[in-house]
């Protein structure tokens, strides 16, 4: 008799609340069982790039690597270096070159030219098909990496940040060091400049890649976090391209307390950046095509003369 009065339109009001949560509840269930194959299928692919990851072989076999680092003065040499990242397609040939400790290099050129394979050979990333990359006259394909880059210093376009706070950003190199260190790596890259404006200053958060700094705000913090480093050997992915003229200035500054006594390669984007490099090797087709100062090259006329003159009509 139920079912009759219902279906002539007789539901009570209890009835019709008891179905409407009762359907409720069955709703989500099905919705939920309607997301586990895509959750699935991206949890897969997680695991199939974590395991990559843990697969991946060790960087170098550092039991064949007999030379370390205790302290370096910071001379460079490349001997006659050829490297390739594929067969038979040399990216590099023959380079050549000596860097007093404390010198700062440019490395000047068009995009495939080689002046990143360069700066990457330097820092140990990549190993040299022949010839010897020497630091303080030690092989760096026999020396332990970790020795040597505890001494090393990369700075990148856009290097990456942490989310948490400026000061954890900056002391992620060095978390033992003392506040006044901090202090002075904060003063000479000009990050106070901006963090005296924000009300929690050094313990702002900053977001995930700190998106909520601007693009000259990260750099400084950047440059911040190499000084404290105080590394011997520093590698400079030079990133000013993009800014506006307020920040390029702050950060050339910065860049010039950060080059001070330290041997520094630099990738040279903006010509007019690097006039007091000690060399610039200008690289074309993974050749020097030129090397020697600014006013040298200038001289010249060759092909340091016309980028130059180039950007300088831009």
């Amino acid at each position: 008799m139920g079912g009759y009065y219902y279906i002539q339109g007789e539901l009570t009001e209890g009835d019709f609340l008891s179905f409407t949560f009762l359907l409720g509840l069955m709703i989500a269930p099905i919705v939920q069982m309607s997301n586990i194959g895509s959750q699935l299928t991206e949890a897969l692919a997680g695991l199939d790039r974590t395991e990559e990851l843990m697969n991946t072989a060790s960087e170098a076999d550092e039991s064949g690597r007999d030379l370390t680092f205790d302290q370096i003065e910071g001379r460079v040499q490349f001997n006659n270096i050829h490297f390739s990242y594929e067969e038979d397609k040399e990216v590099l040939h023959g380079i050549n070159f000596d860097v007093q400790p404390g010198e700062v290099v440019a490395l000047v050129g068009s995009s495939g030219s080689g002046k990143t394979t360069i700066a990457g050979l330097a820092a140990s990333f990549l190993q040299p098909d022949s010839g010897q990359v020497l630091v303080d006259g030690k092989d760096l394909a026999q020396s332990q990496l970790s020795s040597y880059r505890q001494h090393l210093g990369v700075v990148l376009q856009d290097d990456f940040l942490f989310e948490g706070t400026i000061r954890e950003n900056i002391l992620f190199p060095r978390p033992e060091a003392t506040e006044e260190e901090l202090e002075g790596a904060v003063k000479a890259a000009y990050v106070d400049e901006f963090t005296d404006r924000f009300e929690d200053g050094l313990d702002t958060l900053i977001g995930e890649r700190g998106v909520k700094l601007s693009g000259g705000q990260r750099q400084r913090l950047a440059i911040a976090r190499a000084i404290l480093a105080n590394p011997r050997i520093l590698i400079l992915d030079e990133a000013t391209s993009n800014l506006d003229t307020e920040s390029e200035t702050l950060i050339q500054k910065s860049l010039a307390e950060l080059t001070k006594g330290r041997t520094t390669f630099v990738i040279a984007h903006r010509l007019s950046t690097i006039r007091s490099a000690d060399h610039i090797l200008v690289i074309e087709g993974g050749h020097i095509a030129e090397r020697g100062t600014h006013d040298e090259l200038i001289a010249k006329e060759g092909r340091y003369y016309n980028l130059f003159t180039y950007q300088a009509r831009i």
